[in-house]
């Protein structure tokens, strides 16, 4: 950086870049294996493997007919709840939603609003070979809206269910990273929150939502 001191951030990165790289003298693989290998990768059988393992780890799933039904059955589920957190809403790609929030009489809350109870937010992969879900965070995108609420309502479109997390790293590396350049975090959502540390019983909801339900976009 000329002219200027390179800052902390700078001289780690640069640090790190010039430090001998490991195992050098390995062949490179062509490919490699993936951990969950999905034999049929067509839309329609991704969509409906996802649809399977979600259920699995105890999420819910709605399919609407159409956008208006998908805002209703989003406003049933927030049901008495006067205030949600989520994120901007160009960033969930379901045109209307805002306005029927608006008009329903729910209000945006704070995002360090912890007596909020429900959460929407958008996804950036939905992961058909686990029902895991990819949440990246940033500019409009709170990670609050998905960790804090007991309930977390994620809206997705068909076009993001992908085979596996392989496969979105390669969409990702394909496109020079710049997702994840311009994310500040990821977190990779498998069902709702749940430890079975104590007894080893299992307990829902400790850390994070006792619920997610994924509404798919026609």
């Amino acid at each position: 950086m000329e002219g200027q001191t390179m800052g902390s951030r700078e001289e780690i990165l640069a640090k790190l870049r010039a430090a001998p790289k490991p195992f050098t003298d390995l062949p490179k693989r062509d490919t490699y294996l993936h951990m969950v290998p999905i034999e049929d990768k067509s839309p329609a059988a991704l969509r409906k493997r996802f649809v399977e393992e979600a259920k699995k780890l105890a999420c819910e799933v709605s399919e609407p007919a159409s956008h208006a039904d998908a805002i209703q059955q989003i406003l049933a589920l927030v049901g008495e709840n006067k205030s949600v957190i989520a994120w901007d809403f160009v960033n969930i790609p379901l045109p209307g939603l805002a306005d029927a929030i608006t008009a329903a009489g729910i209000q945006i809350a704070d995002v360090r609003d912890g007596s909020v109870r429900v959460g929407i937010t958008g996804a950036d992969a939905a992961l058909a070979s686990t029902g895991s879900l990819v949440v990246g965070s940033g500019a409009g995108k709170s990670r609050q809206a998905s960790l804090l609420p007991a309930l977390h309502i994620a809206v997705i479109t068909p076009d993001q269910i992908v085979a596996d997390l392989e496969t979105w790293f390669d969409a990702q590396l394909a496109k020079g990273l710049q997702h994840f350049r311009s994310a500040a975090a990821h977190v990779i959502i498998s069902g709702p929150s749940r430890t079975a540390d104590i007894a080893m019983e299992l307990v829902m909801g400790v850390h994070g939502p006792t619920r997610v339900h994924v509404v798919i976009l026609p």
